[in-house]
């Protein structure tokens, strides 16, 4: 039976490449995350999860995660990915994504919104609102990815 995670870490990147998939990997390079293996979860955030910095892990790990991803081919167009975590020290927390094709800061604004509306539909208190972000300027293929991964000790895998 899967456990509830203990710790997450939020990261962002963006990459270019000569097709979007590379554009991708390039961006998961870019966030220090292209050499794990991860399933996309919804996104809940179990009570008393830490945030922690990414913690070291061996290539080929499978790690479930929420993420935003977004990719391009059209010269000169921009694009931002990013992710909210909100904290409810009392309670659990909830966690967005969002991509569009606006500077960095609007969608950290917007996915922020979302976070605090996610918690006002809940009822929730929100203690905290913690956001990561990457931006890009496609010149062949670009991609922009926010990911929130999660770990089974407070830690990260141990």
């Amino acid at each position: 039976m899967w456990q509830p995670p203990k710790a997450v870490s939020l990261v962002a990147g963006s990459g270019e490449g000569s097709t979007e998939l590379n554009a991708f990997d390039r961006a998961l390079q870019s966030a220090g995350i292209a050499d794990i293996n991860f399933l996309r979860v919804t996104s809940i955030l179990p009570p008393r999860t830490r945030v922690i910095e990414l913690p070291p892990y061996p290539p080929g790990l499978l790690v479930p995660a929420v993420y935003a991803r977004i990719a391009g081919t059209r010269r000169g167009e921009r694009i931002s990915a990013a992710i909210g975590i909100g904290v409810s020290r009392e309670s659990y927390g909830v966690i967005m994504e969002h991509v569009a094709h606006t500077p960095r800061g609007e969608t950290e604004a917007a996915v922020r919104s979302m976070v605090e509306e996610g918690f006002r539909i809940r009822g929730l208190r929100l203690d905290e609102v913690i956001v990561a972000g990457a931006e890009h300027t496609v010149e062949r293929a670009g991609c922009a990815v926010a990911v929130a991964l999660f770990w089974p000790a407070p830690a990260g895998l141990a």
